[in-house]
């Protein structure tokens, strides 16, 4: 499995709250065995849109759809908590 790249907003977003490196550790675990226990995979409820969700650390969470084409897309980074 690829993720496609990510959006500018997004990339970002990943370096206003340091967490480049969190963020690309967590997504080579999920790319490798999206059931990895530090990720917390789960499906979320966006209307329309059959999406999921895994953990960055505790507070950071990545929601993303998968394409057609079996690529990762990913919609949104954000503060779970929020």
């Amino acid at each position: 499995m690829q993720a496609n790249p990510l959006r500018k907003d997004l990339q970002k977003y990943l370096s206003r709250h340091n967490l480049d490196k969190k963020f690309t550790k967590q997504l080579n675990y999920f790319l490798t065995d999206p059931t990895h226990p530090s990720l917390n995979t789960e499906k979320v409820g966006i209307k329309f849109l059959e999406s999921y969700s895994f953990r960055i650390d505790r507070k950071y969470r990545v929601i993303f759809a998968y394409n057609p084409d079996e690529t990762l897309e990913i919609i949104d980074i954000n503060n779970h908590y929020q």
